[in-house]
């Protein structure tokens, strides 16, 4: 979890140089409860800050899950298509999508994100 910002929207990002690893909180997997389906985007697709990049789906709901940055999909977890409750199981290592990035939203620090959940 060392080096994870979050957004309000409830994800993390993990920054490495220009790319950014993004994936759902513990908070967001918690409230969504037992995730059953991950619409995966496709790499080259463009994010932008703010705006969703695709849906999970949990027993209570089909959620939005938007991006904190905006930039170029590079990869997408593929794992997730056929494992999805690999997002409840462990959040911060089940990350979404990695995004060459061009610019990054005001992101959280651990500390600040669990303020905000509060």
């Amino acid at each position: 979890m060392e080096n994870l910002l979050f957004s309000k929207s409830h994800e993390w990002v993990k920054i490495e140089g220009n790319k950014a690893k993004i994936g759902l909180s513990d908070y967001a997997q918690h409230e969504l409860g037992d995730i059953v389906y991950v619409n995966l985007p496709s790499v080259g697709d463009k994010v932008t800050i703010g705006e969703s990049f695709t849906d999970v789906e949990s027993v209570k709901a089909v959620s939005e899950v938007y991006s904190p940055v905006s930039g170029t999909i590079t990869a997408v977890n593929e794992e997730l298509e056929s494992q999805p409750e690999l997002i409840n199981n462990a959040p911060y290592d089940a990350w979404i999508i990695v995004v060459e990035v061009s610019e990054k939203d005001e992101l959280l620090t651990k500390e600040e994100y669990d303020k905000f959940c509060k």
